[in-house]
């Protein structure tokens, strides 16, 4: 930043420079204007090239004065967008942290699934050899109520 304080404040001294000499070459312009009858040539062409300098000199200074406007707002720009830079950084992290906390929390209800299908599974396996137990049982019974049966008819 000091360096660009520099620069700036070297363009305006070159600007308050230029505006000397464009307000000297004025008044001597309209010095050269009121006595022109009385000049020679010469005086009128150096009076001449001191006045079209100055017409210069202000078209510079207008130039230079757009030029540092433009400088401004393109180092204004400039701030805008690594400003904005640093607020999509910090969303971005923000984001992927999130994504981290919702990837653990898929992770850690996985695992919980998974436990609870293990439970479904050894139940099923309970229910399913109690069911073969029944059948067995009732497989005995009816084959001691048809002996029963049988041995009542005796």
């Amino acid at each position: 930043m000091g360096e660009q304080e520099k620069l700036g404040e070297r363009w305006r001294a070159a600007i308050m420079n230029l505006s000397e000499m464009g307000g000297n070459l004025d008044s001597l312009q309209r010095l050269v204007m009121k006595k022109a009858e009385f000049v020679d040539e010469e005086t009128y062409a150096k009076a001449s090239l001191i006045s079209e300098q100055a017409r210069i000199i202000k078209a510079l200074q207008q130039r230079v004065e757009t030029l540092e406007r433009e400088l401004d707002n393109a180092i204004a720009a400039a701030a805008r967008a690594r400003s904005e830079k640093r607020q999509v950084e910090a969303a971005q992290r923000a984001a992927e942290l999130r994504t981290q906390d919702v990837i653990k929390e898929l992770e850690n209800t996985t695992k919980v699934f998974e436990l609870h299908m293990e439970e479904l599974r050894a139940k099923q396996e309970v229910i399913s050899r109690k069911d073969s137990e029944i059948k067995v049982l009732e497989a005995i019974i009816q084959t001691l109520g048809g002996k029963e049966s049988n041995s009542g008819n005796d």
